[in-house]
């Protein structure tokens, strides 16, 4: 408390003088304290590092709470992920309690402390849009320089853009405003590891009990303020088993295309919490369904025109689902090779029959298919070249012989072997190919010999040719193996 009175007395702990006068004009909402006897949250399942920093930040006088999903997941009974903290403490102000934190975030900005491997996200309580807009209506400040003037000017102007999305959003305001400019119900509670309080705004508590999800506000508001939300309503819908409200999933198909204005990096960030998230199967589906999917992978209509391919991609989805509830690594690379996989075959065979080379066509094909694909969501880089590996493996791994003891070592044979098994377990290989890779994987040196042999004459390692007299040409044709071009790969 002396800290806090100190802090008063310096002016440390005010905000700006526009914010405080947003602030007074807001109406405060009182929040639902939950007590532990009710809410039942286990303190085991609370990152010791999440309640390092809201202690530090309570100890200097500052309100500090754990805040958003990391609360609903408490709620549930699961531990979360990852912990975010909200605090009425400016991004500045947080920044000089921790050594190595770091502000990042233009649209919003935020502080990042890191604890290790472990990062934990503080923001400040923002403003309500109203307040927002008041102040960017509000006289520029006395006393600036023409330049500062025009950069004011400037921030001002490009907050928000034609379609109504936020583009900055970096004025402070109370809990209750910070509250109400939340997504969903279930994620605008607040946990006071102090007093084991929770502090519910908007009937998350009840939300959370009756599962459904629920948007704060009018929901075309909010989604025009931020598109991404429609992304997050399938996701959490699919991945906490909860029920979408009416009013909150019903204008989803109707604002998809403004998908197309999110920056495809952003884009690309939800898409892989949604194929990450357990449930990624039904998230497609429920993609699909609302049209979400015309601006991240527009070629799933086509894939899931054709039995065969719908059946690749969801043997893939499945195993991915049981290999993230199992807690086991997941590749993002193999993932996006699997969902583009169909435009890829479907070039190779194209090109193939135009007389291409094999190899070259393949490439060809490759290439093109990631051309369209990043026109929508730009795929990262390190990811690219991970995918053209995975795909780039299959010719050679359908010919197995004499590259198959060198392709054991390749860094992406494991994933290019995962995705054989799925390509013949799909129909679109003989499973005699899969279980020829599985014994050959299995086996020891000797055996992995009788393997290449028993599997015929293009599958057997090719004896070097003794030097000597040059073969007449028709017979050098007959005797050329088939798999050059293949071994200019490796």
């Amino acid at each position: 408390m002396i800290r806090k009175f100190i802090r008063k007395l310096l002016g440390q702990a005010e905000l700006p003088a526009s914010n405080r006068g947003a602030k007074q004009a807001s109406h405060k909402k009182p929040p639902v304290s939950v007590p532990a006897r009710i809410h039942q949250i286990d303190s085991a399942l609370i990152s010791r590092h999440a309640l390092r920093v809201t202690s530090t930040l309570q100890q200097e006088g500052y309100n500090a709470f754990i805040v958003g999903g990391a609360v609903r997941d408490l709620l549930l009974g699961v531990a979360p992920k990852d912990f975010d903290v909200a605090t009425d403490a400016t991004p500045e102000q947080v920044q000089k309690l921790f050594r190595r934190a770091r502000l990042i975030g233009r649209r919003f900005q935020i502080v990042h402390v890191p604890f290790g491997q472990e990062i934990i996200e503080v923001s400040t309580f923002r403003a309500s849009l109203s307040a927002s807009a008041a102040a960017t209506r509000a006289p520029l400040p006395a006393g600036q320089s023409a330049r500062a003037r025009r950069g004011e000017l400037d921030h001002r102007l490009h907050a928000i853009d034609a379609s109504g999305r936020v583009l900055r959003d970096n004025l402070w305001g109370q809990q209750h405003e910070d509250a109400a400019r939340r997504d969903f119900t279930i994620n605008a509670m607040y946990y006071d590891p102090a007093t084991q309080t929770v502090l519910d705004y908007h009937h998350g508590m009840a939300d959370i009990r009756a599962r459904l999800l629920r948007m704060i506000g009018d929901p075309v508001t909010r989604y025009r303020e931020d598109p991404v939300r429609m992304l997050r309503v399938v996701r959490f819908a699919a991945k906490l088993g909860f029920e979408i409200e009416e009013a909150t999933g019903k204008p989803i198909s109707s604002l998809a295309e403004l998908l197309g204005n999110v920056p495809s990096a952003r884009l690309f960030d939800e898409t892989l919490k949604l194929l990450l998230c357990g449930q990624a199967l039904d998230c497609l589906r429920q993609l699909r369904a609302t049209g979400l999917h015309d601006d991240l992978l527009p070629m799933l209509d086509t894939a899931f025109e054709h039995p065969q391919s719908e059946k690749f991609i969801t043997l893939a989805l499945s195993n991915t689902d049981e290999r993230i509830r199992a807690g086991k690594y997941v590749s993002a690379s193999f993932l996006f090779a699997a969902l583009l996989w169909h435009e890829v075959r479907e070039h190779w065979q194209k090109y193939k029959a135009a007389n291409e080379y094999p190899i070259p066509a393949l490439h060809r094909a490759m290439d093109e298919t990631l051309y369209a694909q990043m026109k929508k969501l730009a795929i990262q880089r390190r990811h690219l070249g991970d995918m053209k590996e995975i795909w780039g493996l299959q010719p050679r791994l359908e010919k197995r012989g004499n590259s198959a003891f060198k392709l054991l070592e390749h860094p992406r044979f494991r994933a290019a072997y995962d995705f054989l098994l799925l390509r013949c377990e799909s129909g679109e290989l003989d499973p005699a190919l899969a279980q020829w890779w599985t014994a050959f994987i299995a086996a020891d040196s000797a055996q992995r010999e009788a393997l290449l042999t028993e599997s015929g004459p293009e599958s057997s390692p090719r004896r070097r040719r003794r030097r000597g007299r040059a073969k007449p040409k028709e017979s050098q044709d007959a005797g050329k193996s088939t798999l050059n071009p293949v071994e200019k790969l490796s």
